[in-house]
């Protein structure tokens, strides 16, 4: 079972404001659980947001269109 992470611990792991991570929680864009009225996120949901906004490095025969 994954770790339930806080709002806190889940800015800290993503090195960004606690802000950050309360607005990708009101956006819907990252998964989150409600435990009571506390707001939790599986470490599992967390990777997989990061994962999804990788963005792959340009080489040079993605640049030019031709190979390199």
């Amino acid at each position: 079972m994954d770790q339930l992470l806080t709002v806190d611990e889940a800015a800290g792991l993503l090195h960004t404001s606690v802000r950050f991570v309360r607005r990708l929680i009101s956006e819907r864009r990252i998964e989150f659980v409600k435990v009571g009225r506390h707001v939790r996120i599986r470490e599992s949901a967390l990777i997989a947001f990061v994962v999804a906004g990788t963005v792959t490095p340009l080489t040079r025969s993605n640049v030019t269109g031709r190979a390199a």
